[in-house]
């Protein structure tokens, strides 16, 4: 009986430790049927035919007044490459960063979302947690906390896709998670950074912070590869190199830095600039949006106004799950060519 015993406990330990070794990823991918939905063979021919693979890393951009998410793909080059656009339905708050708990703001920033934030039993079908407030955010006293990417058409602070579009994104984290990356940066922006909005939004209260999230936003616009993020100063910092190291306090003054920006960035940066006082003296780009509580993609802006909200979430939601504040979400003024 011994001899039987040694024969087969050591496999069985060996077996055992596999196990809890790989439970941290199993128990949150592997939980629930619909956390493993394949990702859509089209996608995957997407995929190959821009040289990427579904463990290859990925990048996440938001933006709020187009309404629109992002998935960034890196190539066979090292370089990221956009692999979809994703409409989005739901948004609450206006434009500008979130600070409290109960504002209904949707957060602006960057964030890294690892597996530990994918929550695969979300009553909006599937989320994943954007890490509000990071570490810059809780420095400048913000607070909230479970601010989601979900499902469903309804919002409080979260960004949502539709049960069938974070279905499809929540594939394509899976699976990069899967494959090695140990978190992925999220990239939450008001609207696309361009000179013209730049300059549409000069007025306003949050255009210090907005130029500051353009820093990073144009680093990944010029090298399409993920920028490292610091904090000091009270802001961030990115790609910057310091002495002494990381900055360990993200409200004190930034230390000296090591190297300065590339050519191409500087270039960039003098040529927004240009474009965006040249914008602001002509007077063109001063149309804004005042929006009641965020907003909603024109596609499914058009769906509420023609079937109405109980017709919109039987559409994006398996479980109808109610369409937040459709009165607000007709009153954006997202575009004139949906009136």
């Amino acid at each position: 009986m011994s001899h039987l015993l040694r024969r087969f406990a050591i496999p069985l330990l060996a077996t055992a430790c596999s196990v809890l070794l790989s439970a941290c990823v199993s128990s949150v991918l592997d939980v629930d049927q619909k956390a493993m939905q394949p990702i859509p063979a089209k996608l995957i021919g997407e995929m190959s035919a821009k040289h990427m693979s579904p463990a290859s890393p990925i990048l996440v951009r938001i933006f709020k007044q187009e309404s629109e998410l992002e998935i960034w793909k890196r190539n066979a080059s090292g370089r990221y490459a956009l692999l979809k656009t994703y409409p989005m339905c739901r948004w609450s708050g206006k434009l500008g960063p979130k600070k409290q708990s109960g504002d209904r703001q949707a957060p602006e920033g960057f964030y890294q979302v690892s597996v530990s934030m994918l929550n695969p039993r979300s009553q909006y079908y599937l989320s994943f947690d954007l890490g509000y407030p990071n570490r810059l955010e809780k420095a400048l006293g913000y607070s909230g906390e479970s601010l989601m990417v979900h499902g469903a058409c309804s919002s409080s602070g979260c960004y949502a896709m539709t049960d069938q579009g974070v279905a499809e994104i929540y594939a394509v984290v899976r699976e990069a998670l899967r494959g090695g990356q140990t978190s992925f940066q999220v990239q939450a922006l008001p609207f696309r950074m361009t000179p013209q909005n730049m300059a549409r939004y000069s007025s306003d209260p949050n255009i210090e912070f907005w130029k500051n999230l353009k820093e990073g936003y144009d680093i990944f616009e010029v090298t399409r590869r993920q920028p490292k993020i610091s904090a000091c100063g009270g802001r961030y910092v990115f790609d910057a190199e310091f002495e002494g190291g990381e900055p360990a306090d993200p409200l004190a003054a930034c230390p000296p830095l090591v190297a300065q920006a590339s050519p191409a960035l500087v270039a960039k940066r003098e040529a927004d600039s240009r474009a965006m006082q040249a914008a602001i003296a002509s007077g063109s780009a001063f149309t804004t949006h005042a929006y009641s509580d965020g907003g909603m993609h024109p596609s499914f802006r058009a769906m509420l106004k023609s079937g109405g909200a109980k017709a919109l979430a039987k559409k994006t939601s398996r479980t109808a799950v109610p369409v937040s504040r459709p009165d607000a979400a007709l009153a954006d003024p997202h575009s004139q060519a949906d009136d």
